[in-house]
């Protein structure tokens, strides 16, 4: 009967999850919540100032500094679809999410996470242009060409994460409900069911290689062009601020990727890596890129830093 197999399953889901933070470590959540609130703060401020410098500057409308003003609002998505929730965890104000909640927040992350790593690529883009084809730099990269990078990186994002959603809403969770966390994510709610959860750890994994994977690997192939068109020129024909902004551009790739992909492997593959040590790492994770990207930027590219003290 219909009805009856949507009550059974609306059943069995429980109607909230109690997030408990970081297991083995609820003495030291107060200390812990200390920097994350600190990084989350400066992580604010760093982007919202680059954004309203960016916006506000016409000589700053270049492709190069809209694409960091996508990467700015991916950052201050990020952490903030879960730094203020890990916080009430952290002070114990409020550790219960609601099971829409859960997968809302989830969703957030991953979508914004998947969205971010497009931007890196299409900024990877931009700089193999300024340098390996710098006279046509303008005529390649137009509003419009900058507006659709946007459009299908959202649209991407969405088709990658968004089966997720049906993935978590399909299994049984048999009244489990306290989760070892300090926000919601994928396998994280996954391993609380007590049903076979293999299809969730195969999507993740095909997920995470068709966005974040292939994105690296076009990162790579971008940089290895770029390299070898320098080493191909017989005078240096690309400016030095144009191999400058790579330098900004790899520190905030290692940022993004390094932790995510350890992260990634480690919480499918790591029987042996401690639980507090994967939760602490996944809150630093969305605190630390959004916090760092601004200033790598900002203390790397002397436009941004007079236009930032002139703003100040």
């Amino acid at each position: 009967h219909p009805a009856m197999s949507t009550l059974n399953l609306s059943g069995s889901h429980p109607a909230f999850f109690i997030l408990v933070g970081i297991p083995g470590m609820e003495k030291s959540h107060t200390w812990i919540s200390i920097p994350v609130c600190m990084m989350y703060s400066a992580a604010l401020l760093g982007n919202s100032v680059l954004l309203v410098t960016i916006v506000k500057e016409r000589s700053l409308h270049e492709p190069m500094y809209i694409f960091l003003c996508m990467l700015a609002s991916c950052d201050l998505l990020l952490s903030t679809a879960t730094v203020p929730k890990t916080l009430s965890v952290l002070w114990s104000l409020s550790t219960q999410i609601s099971f829409s909640g859960c997968l809302a927040q989830m969703f957030s992350i991953y979508f914004v996470f998947v969205a971010e790593s497009a931007i890196l690529v299409a900024m990877a883009f931009d700089r193999y242009i300024a340098i390996c084809n710098p006279l046509r730099y303008t005529a390649i990269l137009t509003r419009s060409v900058m507006g659709k990078v946007g459009v299908v990186a959202l649209i991407r994002s969405f088709c990658i994460m968004f089966p997720a959603i049906f993935l978590l809403k399909r299994l049984p969770y048999c009244g489990h409900n306290v989760m070892p966390h300090t926000y919601c994510e994928h396998i994280g709610v996954a391993r609380l069911a007590c049903a076979d959860i293999s299809v969730n750890i195969w999507y993740g994994v095909a997920a995470g290689f068709l966005s974040a994977g292939l994105d690296a690997i076009s990162i790579a192939i971008s940089y290895v062009l770029i390299f070898r068109c320098l080493w191909g020129l017989p005078s240096p024909r690309a400016s030095p601020k144009a191999l400058h902004t790579c330098g900004s551009h790899l520190c905030v790739i290692a940022m993004f990727y390094t932790p995510a992909f350890f992260s990634f492997l480690a919480h499918r593959f790591g029987q042996h890596v401690p639980r507090h040590v994967l939760i602490s790492l996944a809150n630093f994770y969305v605190v630390v890129p959004p916090m760092l990207n601004p200033i790598v930027y900002g203390v790397r590219t002397r436009q941004i830093r007079e236009h930032v003290a002139h703003l100040l």
